[in-house]
């Protein structure tokens, strides 16, 4: 049998292998469906890619499983694989059997460490677990572990693993400690971030938009040498970081406001929908205790001049009933449509203002990059007039003497700078000011499509109801 096996070409785990095991666990009348539609492998839940029946899937390495991240039990039961390996992506995994393969280090399994919801694990069969203290190796570096090769892992188990290898697990805690520590402190940044990418004031915080204005700007250095410019540029510097600070601070504030307003309208959105439910169900209720006597009525009555009198009275109050519900519904509309032209002129002012207060701020940034071009201008022409009387005057590094070699050139590139940096404090202006009016009509078109679709669903509502107590009522009549 052993050889019969190992003549027969190895597979591997490809998207057909996995879609046929996907299929092949499904009930039978859904096998088909599986075949005619395609999976989204994201969602499963389960899958064997053990033996049946004799034949072997004959894998020899782990892979192809990435995208099943909400897989919680795997079986590669009976295969040839050799390593435990690219299974990170599985940290819903809790059972997993790899029994009866080729897995001969016995230091793979710490690989496992990763997948903190496994707990039950099948190991059995394979080279490594005739090593001696083979289970209290596996026990010790898994230690969440409930059931080991079939077998509860006993808490005595436990503490001895646990006794015998710390010196082997304890530094794997310690990096495992670090590892997390890292990663959330990512998250919060990450986290962080995306609150202020909402608030539109993402990088605002600091100096990371003065310093965008001199990222490409490769003379600023050289001019760092002349008299007085350090100084000139750490002033602009903390100025220009100063009003970025303050546009930080009212973009966040405004965002909570926006968020304030939003807030507001759904709240009493809801608070009139609840109002309006509770009187269509006042309405609703009267009736079908007046119909529900009427069709026992009618039902007695048999036929003749009674049972059609009951009968069309019946009709009569349907009618009144259709009436008084979309009379409710064209009421509860009309209110809910002043309440969204109010947040629309809200939604609208708190854009504009916004919008006013961006542009002021955004012009102190602009005077700052005026006011310190022409401070760097009146340097440079001095600088100039000075090398023009002394030409052999050395006091300046020669990459930065010549730049002044030519009046015109000079002038030339820095005039070039000053134009880079306001185009730069535009762009992220008008960065802002695009957001603010994504937001703004977002915002306006959710409030009314979200209005458009409950008015129709409940006119929809109104006709299937007034359709079955129709039907009922004809169902009832004997001459029907």
């Amino acid at each position: 049998m052993s050889q019969f096996v190992s003549n027969i070409e190895p597979n591997i785990i490809d998207d057909e292998m996995v879609q046929k095991a996907i299929e092949e666990n499904c009930p039978e009348d859904l096998g088909d469906l599986a075949r005619r539609e395609i999976i989204n492998w994201k969602v499963v839940k389960e899958l064997q890619l053990s033996f049946k029946n004799l034949s072997f899937n004959n894998i020899e390495v782990i892979e192809g499983l990435d995208t099943l991240v909400k897989l919680q039990d795997l079986s590669l039961y009976s295969n040839r694989i050799s390593k435990i390996e690219h299974m990170d992506t599985l940290q819903e995994l809790q059972i997993f059997s790899i029994g009866k393969n080729n897995l001969t280090i016995l230091e793979d399994v710490v690989c496992l460490r990763r997948l903190k919801s496994l707990r039950t694990l099948n190991l059995s069969g394979n080279p490594f677990c005739r090593e001696e203290h083979y289970t209290l190796f596996v026990v010790a570096h898994l230690p969440n572990l409930v059931y080991l090769d079939f077998k509860l892992v006993r808490d005595s188990t436990r503490k001895v693993a646990a006794l015998k290898y710390r010196d082997l697990t304890k530094p794997l805690e310690q990096e495992e400690a670090r590892v997390l520590a890292l990663q959330e402190t990512q998250e919060a940044k990450q986290k962080e971030l995306e609150y202020h990418q909402t608030a539109f004031v993402e990088y605002l915080n600091g100096s990371f938009l003065f310093d965008s204005l001199y990222e490409e700007d490769r003379e600023a250095a050289k001019l760092a040498f002349l008299p007085g410019v350090e100084d000139l540029l750490q002033a602009y510097k903390e100025e220009f970081v100063s009003v970025c600070g303050n546009l930080f601070n009212y973009g966040l504030e405004e965002y909570e406001k926006r968020e304030a307003e939003v807030s507001k309208f759904y709240k009493r959105y809801h608070e009139i929908l609840a109002v309006n439910q509770e009187e269509s169900k006042r309405i609703i209720s009267d009736f079908e205790s007046r119909n529900q006597r009427r069709l026992d009525e009618l039902y007695q009555a048999g036929s003749g001049d009674l049972a059609e009198c009951e009968g069309a009275q019946g009709k009569e109050e349907i009618r009144q009933l259709w009436d008084a519900l979309m009379t409710l519904e064209a009421l509860v509309s009309s209110d809910l449509e002043e309440l969204l032209q109010d947040f629309k002129r809200s939604i609208d002012v708190v854009a504009s203002t916004f919008t006013e207060s961006i542009q002021g701020i955004f012009n102190q940034c602009r005077d700052l990059e005026n006011e310190h071009h022409k401070k760097l201008m009146k340097i440079v022409i001095a600088t100039q007039e000075k090398l023009d009387m002394d030409p052999f005057d050395d006091s300046l590094p020669e990459d930065v003497q010549r730049l002044f070699e030519d009046k015109k050139t000079i002038v030339n590139i820095i005039n070039m700078a000053h134009s880079v940096r306001l185009r730069k404090i535009d762009k992220r202006e008008s960065d802002m000011l695009c957001n603010i009016y994504q937001w703004q009509i977002s915002e306006t078109e959710k409030a009314f499509q979200t209005e458009n679709d409950r008015n129709r669903a409940c006119i929809g509502k109104i006709l299937c109801f007034i359709n079955t107590l129709q039907k009922e009522l004809d169902n009832s009549d004997p001459e029907a």
